[in-house]
């Protein structure tokens, strides 16, 4: 049975780690040809080694000449872009008094000018149809301590969405927001900091947050991935799909 992606050319930015290396995993699974981008070549050539059919390729985000060349890579070798993930981005913890610049230009920098940059320089690339997926997170539209610059950074992402759905519709291309909630990688527990009990403590705490009462896993974001990349999502433009135990609806 041909998989829900069979010979369609995807593209997954931070693909090294967490939920763009599960999606990348599984995008491959479905039968695609898969791209993933990080800053890291050994964890870049990790990523290759486990997703299989697939390209590293290192790239920052936020650098656009590098952005640049990876395109033209695309371009030679594949010809075309069928399904663009921009995922590549993160965010540290500072409240309100204590946020510096170097925190905001660095959440900035991933979150918002990496996701602009990575999908307007993909344009030339895509092909009619193609599906732009972009990482929200439920940090979009709840407030939480200290983490004002990261949210304020997705909900711009949820923001362009709206717009580019309009500037892309004479492509058909769709866009969408894919929001997950607490998920178990290593960017979510790494907020507590490296001791294993503490990380462990904050994963409990997010559970009992949630209606589900556990965190989400990242395969399971990247099963949402496949729908919204997929021809199964043909009239799904311009939402943000939550994937989050319930947690945004409460």
């Amino acid at each position: 049975m041909a998989g829900k992606l069979e010979g369609k050319v995807a593209l997954v930015t931070g693909g090294t780690s967490g939920i763009g290396l599960a999606t990348a995993k599984r995008f491959a699974k479905e039968g695609a040809y898969v791209y993933v981008t990080g800053r890291r070549q050994a964890e870049l050539d990790a990523a290759v080694a486990a997703i299989g059919n697939a390209t590293g390729v290192r790239v920052d985000s936020s650098k656009l000449d590098q952005l640049d060349k990876l395109y033209e890579q695309i371009q030679g070798e594949r010809g075309h872009l069928d399904v663009l993930f921009a995922n590549a981005g993160g965010g540290s913890m500072l409240p309100l008094g204590a946020i510096t610049e170097e925190q905001y230009d660095d959440t900035f920098n991933r979150n918002v000018k990496g996701v602009l940059f990575t999908v307007q320089k993909a344009l030339p690339v895509l092909a009619k149809g193609a599906s732009i997926i972009l990482t929200g997170s439920t940090a979009g539209s709840a407030g939480t301590a200290a983490f004002s610059v990261y949210s304020a950074s997705k909900a711009a992402v949820r923001a362009f969405v709206r717009s580019w759905i309009l500037d892309l519709k004479d492509r058909n291309v769709r866009v969408n927001t894919l929001s997950p909630g607490a998920t178990r990688t290593p960017g979510l527990v790494e907020l507590a900091g490296p001791d294993a009990a503490q990380q462990q403590g904050l994963v409990d705490y997010l559970a009992s947050q949630i209606p589900m009462g556990r965190v989400g896993e990242p395969e399971e974001i990247a099963a949402a991935a496949v729908f919204l990349a997929s021809d199964d999502a043909s009239f799904v433009n311009g939402i943000e799909l939550f994937v989050d135990g319930g947690q945004q609806q409460i």
